[in-house]
């Protein structure tokens, strides 16, 4: 269970990214986060493990306080939560293996992956991980010499070198087409099948009504819902998306 404890973000220039956000996600769930651009999404995620640092609130997972976890405590929390980012993070002119491999660098010995010496069984995991997105055969080609939608395969494997508990997918596909968006989301749903809890943040609403078994909207930094994707009826899509928006999407249906 992680639970989410009146999270609030403040930047340095004064931006409230998050205001007071609370909610729970029971293991297992796929919970899909949306809101326009700007609403505090990417920030929510990031802040669940640390990579920005939260100004108040709680994020409690397991039991564990993550926000008062210490620098090595936090480490070992970060092992069993995988990351898949929008514009994928991979190290563009090293080879498919190698960015995967880094998916496994809370486990090894840190020295030696830094020159590149990896033992055998992480490279057969590796190469296995690559197998489960069908791209082992990409292996050793430059991470920027694949298309887009192969590079985003490539976070997720590298996210399963972590054998993770929890993935957080930031917008995974918000810069992918129609179809390879929901191959990317099939493969988030499979390991979601298996018993991994995946939160991820997405725009369109097709794609929540498919793969949500639970939706958290959030705007200007705030909660406005929190329920089914089936509860997202047109009054909850205007107080989301906005009275420009809504009426956007009353002309299309």
């Amino acid at each position: 269970m992680l639970k989410i404890q009146n999270l609030s973000k403040t930047y340095p220039n004064g931006t409230q990214a998050l205001k007071n956000v609370s909610f729970d996600v029971a293991d297992g769930e796929f919970l899909v986060v949306i809101g326009l651009s700007g609403s505090g999404k990417s920030t929510l995620l990031r802040c669940i493990n640390r990579l920005i640092e939260p100004t108040e609130g709680k994020i409690i997972w397991d039991g564990v306080d993550i926000t008062t976890a210490s620098p090595t405590e936090l480490r070992h929390i970060r092992r069993k939560i995988g990351m898949v980012f929008q514009q994928f993070n991979l190290v563009k002119r090293s080879s498919v293996l190698t960015n995967v491999l880094a998916g496994r660098l809370g486990y090894v010995n840190p020295w030696a992956s830094l020159i590149g010496i990896w033992p055998q069984e992480e490279k057969d995991r590796a190469l296995q991980a690559l197998a489960r997105v069908g791209i082992a055969e990409k292996a050793h080609n430059r991470a920027d010499s694949l298309s887009g939608g192969q590079q985003q395969r490539v976070g997720i494997a590298r996210a399963l070198m972590q054998e993770p508990k929890l993935i957080l997918a930031d917008e995974p596909v918000a810069s992918l087409d129609p179809v390879l968006s929901h191959s990317i989301l099939q493969y988030l749903e499979q390991l979601n099948k298996e018993g991994i809890t995946v939160i991820c943040s997405l725009h369109f609403l097709d794609l929540v009504h498919r793969y949500a078994t639970r939706v958290v909207a959030l705007k200007d930094g705030m909660k406005v819902f929190e329920g089914s994707a089936e509860e997202i009826d047109r009054v909850k899509f205007k107080e989301i998306y906005g009275e420009e928006a809504q009426e956007v999407r009353a002309a299309s249906l």
